[in-house]
């Protein structure tokens, strides 16, 4: 009962930048977050008989691609069709881009993408867990404010909960806000 959840697409795969993305694969992923700060890592959850689990542990390498309304198609569509059947950047018309640190591609439409580094996978049951060192982020420089903080509202990012897709919010109050003085 841990809900909203991140509604995340992950690529995985070779791209030679060439676009050719037949050996490359989108994966929609609503078990994904933050776990370490220092150094930087994530997690994903995919099941073992996925598509794209046998290619991130074969190369060991990711990239999270944030979804936006302007993506919801996109991101069901990558969790319910399999890779095996279709070509989904072909598909869906997706921009693969070459990433800077790994071999996938990252999702051009996407306005964050974060380039990961598996360094473990523990099984757990119906899901493996795939431990991952952030290489690099990727950042639409538009949705960066002049402090440089990632506007979420202008962003249009969305959320997952119990089989639906939402819209995130607006603004509520930034950390510690509830304690800071008033001048």
């Amino acid at each position: 009962m841990l809900y909203p959840l991140p509604a995340v697409m992950v690529t995985c795969g070779e791209y030679k930048d060439s676009g050719d993305t037949s050996k490359c694969n989108i994966i929609t992923v609503s078990w994904a977050g933050t776990i370490c700060s220092e150094p930087p890592m994530l997690s994903v959850s995919i099941r073992p008989e996925r598509f794209s689990y046998a290619i991130i542990k074969k190369t060991g390498q990711f990239a999270v691609n944030l979804t936006t309304r302007d993506l919801a198609y996109a991101a069901d569509i990558c969790g319910v069709k399999s890779g095996r059947d279709m070509d989904k950047f072909k598909k869906l018309k997706l921009t693969p881009l070459k990433a800077k640190e790994i071999i996938c591609p990252i999702i051009g439409e996407s306005p964050v993408n974060i380039e990961c580094e598996t360094v473990e996978i523990k099984k757990l049951g119906s899901h493996d867990i795939f431990m991952a060192k952030v290489l690099c982020v990727h950042a639409d420089s538009a949705l960066i404010d002049k402090k440089g903080v990632f506007d979420m509202e202008k962003a249009g990012l969305i959320a997952y909960s119990h089989g639906k897709y939402h819209a995130l919010g607006k603004y509520l109050g930034h950390f510690g806000y509830s304690v800071r003085k008033k001048q």
